[in-house]
């Protein structure tokens, strides 16, 4: 199989393989907004993740290199977004900001990096003035929410303004959990985001589909993190409590398990065994991208699910194949 594999050439060195792997799932800090992370954990007293703090544009590329990886689209981290208790207008500045600086990055390194643009979605006006901003100035690739703003989760109906300009536009849109500040304190002893940041996941796609969200936006390209948290092992529960409605193809006109399938799902940091397999048994490997979530975690998990037993078309298709699929423009 092509991927990280080595070209040999009698009598001379190995040549590495071309860079194929695109990364959905990748995460970038513009120096306001490290400060302004950094500055929320250390007041609660939040570890810092190393690959956080030691991040750089320039290390990026070269742990890229080094794995792989052509292109990575660019998104911004999870808890708490660009919301850092400022208010809806520095929250919006903050999105300008970093839309700005990744699309910069896009400027430096031609062909290595995209952009999921940040939207603060704490004032629907000025949400909607970046969406214009970032696709017909930036030429943005899609944009990245997080799973839910002030404990308002995407099938809030705040949000259909937005949602309804997305769908217009046939947008990719990437969301990213974090910690809901109504459930930290359910971790029972662990780091929060270690249940929390996958249940989001469920708890926004469920707000979505319930609210018929995801029947009114059929333009919408959805991609959720970390092969959609605890979404595989809950489809079968949902759908038996809400399959049999009589209004079901009024919110799901695909059925439960129907419209899950229709999404799509990265491998962040659900690489494992387990999470893969439950999550091949909901969808077909076409609607599944390679992510990282770097610099939280390492580049290379491609190395993980070559040990999984699954095809070559498969892996290929996991690798790059899907992610151009829903971005054309990455196309080598």
């Amino acid at each position: 199989m092509a991927l990280g594999a080595a070209a040999m050439v009698p009598g001379q060195p190995a040549l590495a393989a071309p860079a194929t792997l695109i990364d959905t799932h990748h995460h970038f800090y513009p120096p306001e907004y490290q400060k302004l992370w950094l500055d929320y954990e250390d007041a609660r007293k939040i570890p810092h993740f190393p690959g956080q703090v030691a991040w750089s544009k320039e290390k990026a590329v070269e742990e890229m290199d080094k794995a792989g990886i052509r292109t990575a689209v660019l998104s911004i981290a999870s808890t708490p977004g660009v919301w850092f208790d400022v208010g809806p207008d520095k929250a919006s500045q903050l999105a300008r900001g970093c839309n700005d600086y990744a699309a910069q990055m896009m400027r430096d390194h031609p062909g290595r990096f995209g952009l999921f643009a940040t939207l603060s979605m704490l004032d629907i006006d000025k949400t909607l003035k970046e969406i214009e901003y970032a696709f017909d100035v930036l030429k943005a690739d899609g944009v990245g929410l997080q799973s839910n703003y002030g404990d308002k989760w995407l099938g809030n109906a705040v949000y259909k303004p937005v949602f309804d300009e997305l769908n217009r536009r046939k947008a990719v849109v990437y969301v990213h959990p974090l910690v809901a500040s109504c459930c930290a304190q359910l971790s029972v002893g662990t780091f929060p985001a270690v249940i929390e940041v996958p249940h989001d996941t469920t708890r926004t796609v469920t707000s979505l589909l319930l609210s018929g969200g995801f029947a009114r936006w059929r333009d919408i390209q959805w991609l959720f993190s970390h092969a959609g948290g605890t979404i595989p092992m809950m489809a079968g529960r949902i759908d038996s409590f809400y399959g049999a409605r009589p209004n079901l193809k009024e919110f799901a006109p695909e059925g439960i398990l129907g419209e899950l399938r229709r999404l799509n799902y990265d491998t962040a940091n659900a690489t494992s065994a387990p999470a893969i397999a439950a999550l091949l048994k909901l969808v077909p490997a076409s609607k599944v991208t390679y992510g990282t979530d770097y610099p939280y975690f390492g580049l290379d998990q491609m190395k993980s699910l070559e040990q999984l037993g699954l095809a070559a078309a498969d892996l290929e298709a996991i690798g790059s194949e899907n992610a151009i699929k829903l971005i054309p423009r990455l196309k080598a």
